[in-house]
Parts: structure tokens; C-alpha cells; sequence
């Protein structure tokens, strides 16, 4: 690990002298790249020279134990245990520092919600489940675009598509993908019996152009008129766009603007993301068959959390995380749940590398 550290500092010291070059500075595309990568490298490289630094006390005071004055032994034994409590933290800090980084955690997302089994009652959850995470986006100034929506009349929502913008908004938000289940009592529901439904979330890393090329032939466009509420031109110009995507069969709809243009861009832009979490999903499953002959896999369950009203309840099934506050989640507190998938997902990682190492 050392070894590779040494050879990153190395780097990271080039870095530096390119950055204070006048000709990179000029050239702002090269500048802009390099001052990411220095970026992405500043706590590592904090890490690693501050566990040098500790090093170097070690043996400065294992030196200074040494000495007839009693006194400096005391002071010097008082450091060197200081110094062998601090060393381990900072070496797992750097272990989890050198895991590769996922190339998507910068990029921002689409959410895609769909109610699932459960009629109204999970359209309606469906609904809270947007808010939820509309809510923790604004705590954390991200911004949100509803891309497409399919409401229903008692206020749920078949599906929902938003785009999410912010800081490192795929990184925080990666794990919520799968389906989510609630457990309430309906307000239709005259018995007060609970019933179980279920909604599906979906978070795609936000696709540029560049990440995933389109061929125009590939695509059938159809234009018609929206249909819904709608202000005074939406349901009177063939505005809503239908992109079929031929090789894959994907199908996006957009009618929420009143331009057709806007309309089809969103639908590209859905289109786009859509393809590159199935190349993603595509990548995953040979990473696992992979790993899966090497070192065995556990089962994974698809039901990722139930969020139990009567118990105010919210179990996320992964990390068995468990936490009786529903209402303050809902109100989009996910701070808890989302740094504790991270780390166990880092912790799976670190599990992984020293199986294959």
C-alpha cells in the first residue's frame, strides 16, 4: 500500500508544478482537467502525509525513550502510545481512500419512481417518495427538473422522472436504487387493516453526450398532443414526444413542456441515461459472475427497505439498519441511511480487494 502511495505522492507533486506553469494556465480545458485531478487527490494525499509525519515522531521519541532523564522517557512513552492509537485509524482512512473511485459519483442523476403492486396506495407512496427526496435535494442545494410525470386523481403518481443536479449527487444517492415497500393503513381502508405495497426506484447517472452515442437512425420520433392537465396550448398543439429507441425497444414519453423541442430533448436525455444504466447493469453482472468464481457471493434480496407506518418504522434490509423515526425520513433526513449504505459498501469493497489480493 505504501509502495503506491509513494508513487501517487509523486504524481501529486507533479501536479502541482504543472498547475503553477503559466502555459496551463493559459490552456483552460488542460488546466481544468488537472486541477480535478489534483483535487481528487488532496485527502489522500493529507492522509498519507500526515500518517508520514506520525512516523517520524514514532521514531523520533522511540529515540527519546531512551533518554537517562526520566522526565523526556515519561513525556516520550506518553507520545509514542498517543502515536500508536492514531496510526491504525489513519491507515484504514488511507485503505478506503485508495479504493477506485466510481467514475459516475460526480455525476448528477435521474430518478425514475414507479408505483409497483398495491393500486392507489402505492401511487400515493410513490408521490412521498418523490418528496422525500425532493426534500433532502433542497436541505443539500441540489437542484431539481421534473422531466415526465403520469399522476393519478387522488394527488400519487404512476411514474416520475426528475433529473437532480448538485455535488457529487450520484455518490450520495446510488444506493437507493430497488424497491422500496410500505406498510400502512389506507385511508380507504374502513377495517383499518394494513396493507403492503410497493414502489420501485431507479437512480441513473446523468448521461452526456459523450458517455453514450446515439445513432440517429436508431431512433423513431413521434410527435402527437398531450393529454392531462395542462396550460391554455398543451392539450391544442402536438407537442408531446414519444423517442423510441429501435435496437433496445426503450420507449420515452415527454408532453410536460409546451415546446416539442424541449419535450424531445428531455426524452433524449432520459433515453440517454436509460442506456447507460443498462451498459452499468450489463458491467456489474460480469464483475460478479467474476467475483462469484472466486471468492462466492451472498444472495441480494431486491426489497432494499420497508418503510412500517403503524411502528413508525424504517428497516433498510442491506446494512440491517433500523431506525424509528418515519416521519423524519420522509421529511427527507437520509443522511443517516445513505452514509450508512456508503460504508458498508466501502467495507464490502475493502472485504473484496483482500479476497482477490
Amino acid at each position: 500500500m505504501f509502495a503506491k502511495l509513494e508513487s501517487l505522492e509523486r504524481k501529486y507533486v507533479e501536479l502541482e508544478k504543472q498547475l503553477s506553469d503559466p502555459s496551463v494556465v493559459n490552456d483552460q480545458e488542460r488546466y481544468r482537467k488537472l486541477t480535478k485531478a489534483h483535487a481528487d487527490m488532496a485527502d489522500m494525499m493529507a492522509a498519507f502525509r500526515e500518517h508520514k509525519q506520525l512516523s517520524r515522531d514514532l521514531e523520533e521519541n522511540q529515540e527519546m525513550a531512551q533518554d537517562p532523564d526520566p522526565e523526556m522517557r515519561e513525556l516520550a512513552l506518553a507520545e509514542i502510545k498517543a502515536i500508536k492509537e492514531a496510526l491504525p485509524e489513519i491507515e484504514a482512512r488511507l485503505k478506503l481512500l485508495l479504493l477506485p473511485k466510481d467514475p459516475m459519483d460526480d455525476k448528477n442523476i435521474l430518478l425514475e419512481i414507479r408505483a409497483g403492486t398495491g393500486g392507489e396506495e402505492a401511487a400515493l407512496f410513490a408521490g412521498d417518495l418523490f418528496r422525500m427526496y425532493c426534500r433532502y435535494a433542497e436541505a443539500r442545494r441540489w437542484k431539481v427538473e421534473l422531466m415526465s410525470q403520469s399522476e393519478t386523481g387522488s394527488g400519487g403518481y404512476k411514474e416520475v422522472i426528475a433529473s437532480i443536479a448538485g455535488d457529487k449527487v450520484y455518490s450520495r444517492l446510488k444506493y437507493e436504487s430497488g424497491a422500496h415497500r410500505v406498510q400502512r393503513v389506507p385511508a380507504t381502508e374502513s377495517q383499518g387493516r394494513i396493507h403492503t405495497s410497493a414502489v420501485t426506484v431507479a437512480i441513473m447517472p446523468e448521461a452526456e453526450e459523450v458517455d453514450v452515442a446515439i445513432d440517429p437512425n436508431d431512433l423513431r420520433i413521434d410527435v402527437y398532443r398531450s393529454s392531462g392537465p395542462g396550460g391554455q396550448s398543451v392539450n391544442t398543439t402536438d407537442s408531446a414526444v414519444r423517442v423510441t429507441h429501435v435496437p433496445s425497444g426503450l420507449v420515452v414519453i415527454c408532453q410536460d413542456e409546451k415546446s416539442q423541442h424541449k419535450n424531445k430533448a428531455k426524452a433524449l436525455k432520459v433515453l440517454r441515461s436509460r442506456l447507460l444504466q443498462i451498459e452499468q447493469e450489463k458491467q456489474r453482472l460480469e464483475q460478479e459472475a467474476t467475483r462469484r468464481s472466486q471468492v462466492g457471493t451472498g444472495d441480494r434480496s431486491e426489497r432494499i427497505r420497508t418503510y412500517n407506518f403503524p411502528q413508525s418504522r424504517v428497516t433498510d434490509h442491506r446494512i440491517n439498519l433500523t431506525l424509528y423515526r418515519l416521519e423524519a425520513v420522509l421529511e427527507g433526513d437520509l443522511d443517516e441511511l445513505c452514509e450508512g449504505l456508503i460504508a458498508h459498501y466501502q467495507s464490502e469493497a475493502l472485504k473484496a480487494q483482500a479476497d482477490i489480493g
